[in-house]
């Protein structure tokens, strides 16, 4: 397959999504697509649109992503998450493309002590989390050249991420209260879009025999896990501006103290090593990373 295939990547204006859009240009013919060009509520008229484009590779960065929201909206979280997925696996099946699909670390419970493989029994705790396992188990089921990438605790240096919220919070308040009890692995957006284009170039234009050679879900996110606490700490210490701060105090804090519509999984941090097993290919320690991305 020529180097100028079509690559249709839904959802250009998310935080993986812009990153992609740069990054997968060198891998052919990048149509990049986002609301209101494309409405995952209006799966009918996506598909058509998808169907123009006759792409050898979709990306699906689209998502409901508000966790709380979800609660009281689940028609709406499911129809983007799941229903309009499971048709857009079924299009890649009929006209033979490769898909890869985002998914997410609250597709579990965090109950458990050590990093989630691939091989562990997925058990959402929350709306968000079950509409994207569903997702997930509607790829696998309707593609045969798909990849599930699970990634967590996404941030961007781009508008209002956990990253640059944490830095208006230190401009404006003396006392931090962050909660230490939530762990998992902090992921630079532009890093993963950045091996994410690096898996696929090993594919040399043949997206749908590579992927489906390779076909499965995979972890993918910054090496390591942190806290809450941890990730706000280096943030601040890593500040290029930190004379602005007038942060003085960051206190612990567990996420009881916060109610929420939904209930968040405490310990989700990724075991990467499949992904790396197979591609030969890791993002570097959370905290690494992290230090790259505040010199941005």
């Amino acid at each position: 397959m020529a180097a100028s295939a079509n690559i249709v990547l839904l959802g250009k204006i998310g935080q993986l999504g812009w990153e992609l859009h740069r990054d997968l240009q060198p891998l052919g013919r990048v149509i990049a697509l986002d609301y209101p060009q494309i409405d995952f509520t209006r799966p009918a008229e996506l598909l058509s649109i998808v169907e123009s484009l006759q792409p050898a590779l979709i990306v699906n960065a689209v998502a409901y992503t508000n966790v709380d929201k979800a609660e009281s909206e689940p028609e709406l979280c499911d129809q983007i998450n799941c229903l309009t997925v499971e048709q857009l696996a079924q299009h890649a099946a009929r006209r033979r493309c490769g898909l890869i699909h985002i998914s997410t670390d609250y597709v579990f419970d965090g109950s458990q002590s050590r990093p989630y493989t691939e091989e562990d029994q997925p058990h959402p705790l929350n709306h968000y989390g079950r509409s994207k396992l569903a997702g997930e188990q509607a790829v696998l089921a309707n593609a045969p050249a798909c990849w599930v990438l699970r990634t967590a605790w996404l941030y961007s240096r781009r508008a209002n991420d956990f990253v640059q919220r944490v830095l208006t919070w230190s401009r404006q308040q003396e006392i931090l209260k962050i909660v230490d009890d939530q762990i998992g692995s902090p992921t630079w957006a532009r890093l993963l879009s950045q091996i994410i284009s690096l898996a696929l170039a090993q594919a040399r234009g043949d997206y749908f025999e590579f992927i489906q050679a390779t076909r499965g879900v995979y972890h993918l996110a910054g090496d390591g896990a942190a806290s809450r606490l941890a990730w706000v700490e280096k943030i601040l210490e890593l500040d290029p501006a930190r004379h602005e701060q007038k942060t003085r105090q960051v206190l612990p804090a567990k996420t009881a103290e916060f109610p929420t519509p939904a209930q968040r999984p405490l310990f989700t941090a990724l075991d990467c090593s499949k992904f790396e097993r197979v591609f030969g290919l890791r993002l570097p320690a959370w905290d690494q990373a992290l230090a790259l991305a505040m010199e941005k």
